[in-house]
């Protein structure tokens, strides 16, 4: 019943214009804030897959690195119960190390990642190849793949180039560092260019892990890192604690969520954050309600009157004005959502907002809609357009009127 009050309240004819106005200010207020919230969302999501795609095509589902020092030693019995524990589907030895790289008069510090031949079935680094090939070369003859960053900071063009680059690594047997035979130097051919994103290509350039273990010094079961690709749709963490059984803890054992913690926290927070700044916007519009449903229920005093004179209590009549906050919400809601709907499909259409500069790796702003943000802002604008009605429908309960003239 108080609904079918408050559907005819809001759709008959006021006594003064003023009333209609701002009843439909409000209602414009919400459709503005819902469809910013969900748009903006939208876009956050956007850029947060993207992201997380980014470095989900650099850093491995799971990675295993030493507990203490630089590098961790695996018998070969070993590495073959990791191989069969259920879940994994491939592995690779990685050993990596700070070095300076020199063309001519240009230089760098760069961080030297030397790959076996499986670190390609790890990540999705060869699809972000943007010249030459992911090609390593071996321990006699290494090739280097370097960073869009580091072949701009170097001057290098890697597909014509005709000279080696100087690769310096440290001499980890040298008494000294800062003598002559601190550091080891060795020529190497650029093969190719990488790009991903600006924390990688300008930070890590790849080539063969025997040459890297060469130059290190390292032993024949000596390595930086294990990093481990695991099979579709299985538990991260099962078989993060199965490896963790395995190897003990000398070992640090990582999901690729826990390698980029810091990461993820600060663009969840973003979220939120970017969601309660937008909310005002609902919390303005709630103003204007309450001035809709005051002068409403002073439009509809003799309306009250002759419902408590009928008998209709209190609650009743707090409840008609409550709907009528809460029609109000679902109409300037709902629309708000088809309007958040319609521009962010065009935009997944037809990419019509671009990205300025031209500099990242797309050049439109991307959008993925996601069904629980819709859920998250339709509760918070029935949330905040009841609290709104509250006031105007309690004064509407507790009003003691007559029908006499």
């Amino acid at each position: 019943m108080n609904f079918l009050f408050a559907r005819r309240y809001f759709t008959s004819k006021k006594s003064t214009n003023a009333i209609t106005l701002i009843a439909w200010i409000s209602i414009t207020a919400i459709i503005v804030g819902t469809a910013a919230l969900i748009i903006v969302l939208s876009v956050f999501n956007g850029f947060e897959d993207l992201v997380k795609g980014l470095y989900a095509d650099f850093y491995a589902d799971i990675r295993v690195t030493p507990q203490t020092g630089k590098t961790l030693t695996l018998p070969s019995n070993q590495l073959e119960q990791l191989e069969n524990i259920p879940g994994i589907a491939h592995y690779s030895l990685t050993a990596e190390e700070k070095a300076l790289l020199v063309n001519g008069d240009n230089q760098s510090i760069v961080f030297v990642k030397g790959v076996d031949s499986n670190y390609t079935h790890i990540n999705n680094i060869q699809s972000h190849m943007v010249r030459g090939s992911f090609t390593l070369g071996n321990a006699q003859k290494p090739q280097l793949i370097v960073g869009a960053g580091i072949e701009n900071a170097l001057g290098l063009d890697v597909e014509h180039s005709l000279y080696s680059l100087t690769l310096y690594m440290p001499n980890t047997h040298a008494g000294d560092m800062l003598s002559s035979e601190g550091l080891y130097a060795y020529n190497i051919v650029p093969a190719g260019t990488f790009m991903i994103q600006e924390d990688f290509d300008n930070k890590y350039v790849f080539t063969n892990l025997a040459f890297v273990k060469y130059m290190l010094n390292m032993l024949h079961n000596e390595y930086s890192a294990i990093e481990i690709k695991l099979s579709e749709n299985v538990n991260s963490q099962a078989v993060q604690s199965k490896i963790q059984s395995l190897l003990g803890n000398t070992f640090i054992v990582q999901t690729r969520y826990q390698q980029n913690e810091s990461l993820y926290t600060v663009m969840e927070v973003e979220k939120w954050v970017i969601y309660g700044i937008l909310s005002i916007i609902l919390i303005i519009a709630a103003f204007n309600m309450i001035g809709a449903l005051t002068m409403l229920v002073l439009e509809k005093q003799k309306d009250i009157a002759v419902l408590k004179a009928l008998g209709a209590s209190d609650g009743l009549i707090q409840k008609i004005f409550l709907t009528e906050g809460f029609l109000l919400a679902i109409v300037g809601g709902g629309a708000g959502i088809i309007l958040a709907i319609l521009i962010c499909f065009i935009q997944i259409k037809f990419h019509l907002i671009g990205l300025g500069g031209g500099t990242f790796i797309i050049n439109y702003y991307p959008v993925k809609l996601v069904p629980a943000d819709f859920v998250l802002v339709m509760i918070t604008v029935l949330t905040i357009a009841l609290l709104a009605a509250w006031f105007p429908a309690y004064k509407a309960g507790k009003q003691k009127l007559s029908l006499k003239s």
